[in-house]
């Protein structure tokens, strides 16, 4: 999953995207509330979640909520700040924040509350993403292949995932480096390239069929069969 943390503190930033990265989140910076803003507009539907500081230089958090919710955007926004009066806290949440964390705060308390926000319905809630036999499930981050669980390492499950839900479509290295890991990644690195050798063998492993595809000189594609690749509740 990708979130995008809008923060001016590099401090803070930098111990919150490490965290989070850790915990296999990929996780984009932006330090004002402008550039913050134009990205949400742009790119809201890569993010699974906003994380939002409230006094940015350019335009604060307030304003983002309130300019992005007018504009339709429904995603997910986490408020993080060190103003911790009731009138503030209603001020984000009435603006079109869906909760409200105080610094300092504990990354554990973090980690909750943005679970419970990406658990929250959104329409039409997809469970399990299912590719034929491969069934991969986000918020419990297991997969399993013939019914028996496949252990895969963060990022191989951040690839799968993304190209899971992009099922019979080729996605570019360039679409995997900017979903999986963040914006700032260099492109010519071959770690995609790695990642993919490493996912290939151990969900084709005893297979006669090759599940994950390269399309020489464009990208790559995972192969279903499967009508509806989605299970929802």
């Amino acid at each position: 999953m990708k979130l995008l943390l809008i923060e001016d503190e590099p401090q803070i930033a930098s111990l919150v995207k490490a965290g989070l990265e850790r915990e296999g989140y990929a996780v984009d910076w932006v330090a004002d509330g402008l550039n913050g803003e134009k990205r949400i507009e742009l790119y809201h539907g890569e993010y699974d979640l906003v994380l939002l500081d409230l006094m940015l230089p350019g335009k604060n958090g307030i304003e983002i909520c309130k300019s992005v919710r007018a504009k339709g955007i429904s995603i997910p926004i986490l408020i993080l700040t060190a103003k911790s009066y009731i009138d503030d806290k209603v001020s984000a949440l009435e603006g079109g924040a869906d909760d409200y964390l105080t610094k300092p705060f504990d990354f554990k308390e973090l980690l909750s509350r943005i679970k419970a926000l990406l658990r929250r319905p959104k329409g039409k809630v997809d469970l399990e993403l299912r590719c034929d036999t491969i069934v991969l499930n986000p918020g419990s981050r297991k997969v399993t292949l013939d019914g028996k669980e496949v252990k895969f390492t963060l990022k191989e499950f951040g690839i799968l995932e993304y190209l899971m839900r992009h099922p019979n479509k080729v996605v570019t290295r360039d679409d995997i480096l900017f979903n999986v890991w963040d914006f700032h990644f260099d492109s010519f690195s071959n770690v995609v390239d790695v990642h993919i050798n490493h996912l290939r063998k151990k969900i084709n492993k005893g297979k006669n069929k090759n599940y994950l595809e390269t399309i020489r000189g464009v990208g790559y594609r995972i192969n279903a069969t499967d009508e509806e690749n989605l299970i929802h509740a």
